[in-house]
């Protein structure tokens, strides 16, 4: 079957870990979509730490999957999909995390609005990286309001990151994952970067057998697994390789472009 759509995680997929786009990359993205094909990037970042680097490259606009599939948007930037995590679901774990924990930095994100209780060094890095912004909230002051995350992002130290995804697994109600040693991802139980690309799918009429599906990380295992056609970048940990049905060259290598030109999708 003809693929049509190519789906690719963000950060350790399509960007360098300097958080840049190769130019063999930036290539691959632009000869897609000259193709008449979809060029979707699936990430836990928020849009408005997509759209800067699509911006940056000289894209259009595309569709994109945030918070690891919680928000769906089309090219038009239209919400497909909008799934907040549960009230007191939300309560308790932040209560939780704030008696159990102390160096740690909690980012509560709402559709295209981040928040946090103040501008740490942690906080100020990701500002850095994604050029989106952060503004100052109580979180409490947020759940009265009816203001409920798609997201909750903890950074903090990756012993620390690791103990709290073990123990925070309590919450039947919510997916906790690590999306790197020291980024912890919570959101609602049915969130997962699959549903989100079957969200999309179904909205272009396509299937998952039309697809090329690229990741690198434990956030990306359900995607990788609902798409036949996975791939799982070089630098990705051995059981991202297991689960992806092929493996190509690094993030600093420009690996879905070598993997795309491997199976004739797009030209050098």
């Amino acid at each position: 079957m003809a693929i049509k759509i190519i789906l690719s995680d963000i950060d350790g997929t399509f960007l360098t870990d300097d958080k840049r786009v190769t130019g063999l990359h930036a290539r691959a993205a632009k000869n897609i979509l000259a193709k008449g094909l979809k060029f979707v990037l699936v990430s836990a970042r928020m849009p408005e730490a997509i759209y800067p680097i699509t911006d940056g490259i000289g894209l259009p606009r595309i569709p994109v999957i945030s918070y690891s599939g919680a928000l769906v948007l089309t090219e038009s930037e239209e919400i497909l999909y909008d799934k907040k995590m549960p009230l007191l679901d939300t309560e308790k774990i932040l209560a939780e995390m704030a008696a159990r924990w102390s160096d740690i930095s909690v980012n509560y994100y709402t559709g295209r609005k981040w928040y946090v209780r103040a501008i740490d060094k942690r906080v100020q890095r990701e500002i850095d990286i994604t050029s989106a912004r952060a503004e100052i909230a109580d979180f409490s002051e947020l759940i009265r309001a009816g203001i409920l995350p798609n997201k909750i992002l903890v950074m903090c130290e990756p012993p620390i990151c690791e103990e709290m995804e073990r123990e925070l697994q309590t919450f039947e109600k919510l997916n906790v994952v690590r999306s790197a040693p020291h980024l912890l991802e919570i959101m609602d139980k049915s969130v997962s970067k699959a549903t989100g690309i079957d969200i999309l799918l179904k909205h272009y009429d396509l299937t998952a057998d039309e697809a090329v599906a690229f990741g690198d990380n434990y956030n990306d295992i359900e995607m990788l697994q609902y798409i036949p056609r996975s791939v799982a970048m070089k630098n990705a940990p051995a059981r991202i390789k297991e689960i992806a049905a092929a493996v190509t060259d690094s993030n600093e290598d420009s690996g879905i472009y070598t993997y795309l030109v491997k199976i004739g999708v797009i030209t050098p």
